[in-house]
């Protein structure tokens, strides 16, 4: 049973988070001329030189290799779109929305199409630090969720690193609680249920803030 448990809180490896992150589209824009390419995955081009098209960022990581186009980054790589989202990061108890991917996404392009970006190296700089305060607030909740008798929680806008990183923490904490408290919690049920028939007490309810 704990083999089980320990199976299904197992968390990705940076690797294989990458990988998925593959698959979300990017814009590119062809140095050559090149008919569309078929993969089980779909169909992308044709590629005409100067002219741009949406290709899954793997693909775009191909040809940027061979020299054969320019990656453009998504608009939320910004330098003015990311202070936005650090402002509001650090203003707010809530995640600011941000692509399910960015950390791949961003690592991705640091590694391969740096020469691509505007402002890389502010770029880059900006991340770390909507990086830092999303930690920060992750660590302040698991730490809430830690000290206090918690039955659900409600995550939004968690990327797929972040989520990572909680989901192993939050399975087991939760599936200690309700060992730990499942005498209590049903003999608090019965009692209530006793005085009101309608109501079921099913222990306080807390949420980690929203992104």
């Amino acid at each position: 049973m704990a083999a089980s448990s320990d199976s299904q809180a197992s968390a990705f490896s940076a690797a294989e988070l990458e990988f998925l992150a593959e698959d979300e589209m990017i814009e590119i824009v062809p140095n050559m001329r090149m008919d569309p390419l078929n993969f089980v995955s779909g169909d992308f081009g044709p590629f005409r030189p100067q002219i741009a098209t949406q290709v899954p960022l793997w693909l775009a990581v191909a040809l940027k290799r061979r020299g054969k186009c320019m990656i453009r980054p998504p608009e939320w790589m910004s330098v003015e779109k990311l202070a936005q989202v650090l402002e509001a990061e650090r203003d707010s108890e809530k995640f600011q929305p941000l692509p399910f991917h960015y950390v791949e996404i961003s690592r991705l392009l640091f590694d391969h199409a740096r020469e691509d970006i505007p402002d890389v190296y502010m770029v880059r700089s900006l991340i770390e630090d909507i990086k830092d305060v999303r930690f920060h607030k992750i660590g302040t909740g698991l730490e809430i969720i830690s000290k206090e008798r918690t039955y659900a929680l409600r995550l939004k806008n968690l990327s797929a690193m972040e989520a990572n990183i909680v989901r192993p923490f939050v399975t087991r904490a939760l599936e200690t609680f309700y060992k730990l408290s499942g005498p209590e919690m049903i003999q608090e049920s019965d009692h209530l249920s006793n005085r009101q028939p309608q109501a079921t007490n099913r222990g306080p309810r807390r949420q980690l803030k929203d992104r």
